[in-house]
């Protein structure tokens, strides 16, 4: 069958893909260690004497780990995606059909998001939360792929330049411009004014967190390019992560690093700190075969969104329901193993055990997915 002029020039717009790649297994353990870190984060049991380093860090008061989660999923994704195309390639479909796909999936993540915050608050509910927002930034990633790396880094670096722009210079109504405080600012001006009565409070997140995709892509595309030495790649990421990072560090003397507005310096530091551990698993586990330590973040990752999913939905839809009587009233079923572990190895390290156990015990379900080989995607 023969092509016309406006397949061709289409064809050539879109990165290489010749052959089917081979699997980088350090993007796996990336992955996977973030569900762990995640999985810590969702699951702590000891409230108040919670480590400040496994919470969220406070208004403009920099990183801690439960930080690095959720922007470390979204580079995760950013790094798959040259996958989901590539395998899209070797179909020989049309473009448009791997839009539709990608608006698939988004929509899925977005119902798998409603369906998670409707358990939590007990009813129907439509709103923007963590998977909502990542199937929002997929989509955008998927919809600019279709252009060379030099133009998807000129895209996130615009996305960030102009939202952190409106953020300083776009004046606040009784406010004014360039106020950065928690509850004054145009991001929750905007929020609370404009997208909250629709129910898409954090719609404009879609922009930052688009970028971290485009970005992560094309670290991706930098690792899967076999005209690149192994060298060469590692040469690449180091100076890429190292650049970012130092970019970052720069950036937050103007706009703080501040995770609730994905601020353009908080995204920057994320994607640099991600392709440099990247990099340190790259040259571990891809170049040197040392991989055995690593299959519990195998495990973890394969089924990614499964581990996030369903252990929160487990939590708020059974643990958090069934009530049983403890000698002291009823309590959940949560809290009662709670309190069983707390009274059998004291508060601190029966808190802890409670989260550890709760993770094993979803290790052990991947686990079984794993060997049987069901990996649930979206």
């Amino acid at each position: 069958m023969e092509s016309s002029d406006a397949d061709i020039e289409e064809k050539q717009a879109l990165p290489a893909e010749t052959s089917r790649p081979a699997r980088l297994l350090s993007l796996d353990a990336l992955r996977g260690f973030t569900i762990f870190l995640m999985l810590i984060v969702n699951n702590m049991a000891l409230d108040e004497t919670t480590p400040r380093i496994v919470t969220h860090a406070p208004w403009n008061g920099g990183v801690y780990l439960a930080d690095f989660v959720f922007p470390w999923f979204l580079f995760c994704v950013g790094l798959s995606l040259p996958y989901s195309y590539s395998s899209f390639c070797r179909k020989g479909l049309p473009w448009w059909h791997f839009i539709v796909k990608a608006a698939q999936r988004t929509a899925l993540l977005i119902f798998l998001g409603c369906l998670i915050e409707s358990s939590i608050l007990k009813k129907p509910v439509f709103t923007l939360g963590v998977l909502q927002l990542i199937g929002l930034a997929y989509f955008i990633g998927a919809l600019l792929y279709r252009f060379r790396w030099p133009v998807r880094i000129a895209a996130a670096a615009s996305f960030l330049l102009l939202y952190g722009a409106a953020i300083q210079f776009i004046p606040v109504p009784g406010i004014g411009a360039g106020v950065f405080e928690e509850g004054r600012n145009l991001i929750f001006y905007v929020n609370t004014t404009y997208l909250a009565p629709f129910h898409v409070k954090g719609l404009f997140s879609a922009v930052p967190t688009g970028a971290m995709v485009l970005i992560a892509s094309v670290i991706s595309d930098v690792l899967r390019d076999k005209s690149h030495s192994e060298r060469k790649k590692l040469v690449i990421l180091a100076a890429a992560g190292a650049g970012m990072t130092g970019l970052s560090l720069l950036l937050n003397i103007g706009l703080p690093f501040n995770k609730t507005v994905w601020t353009p310096s908080y995204i920057v530091l994320m994607a640099g700190t991600g392709t440099l551990m990247l990099a340190l698993l790259y040259i571990i586990i891809d170049l040197n075969g040392i991989c055995r330590w690593a299959f519990p973040l195998f495990v973890f990752g394969s089924n990614a969104i499964v581990a996030y999913v369903v252990p929160i939905l487990v939590k708020v839809l059974i643990l958090q329901v069934i009530k049983i009587d403890a000698g002291a009233g009823p309590v959940s079923l949560q809290q009662a193993s709670i309190n069983g572990l707390i009274s059998l190895l004291g508060s601190q390290w029966g808190s802890w055990s409670y989260t550890v156990l709760y993770i094993l015990a979803w290790w052990l379900i991947l686990l079984i997915l794993y060997v049987k080989k069901w990996f649930i995607r979206v």
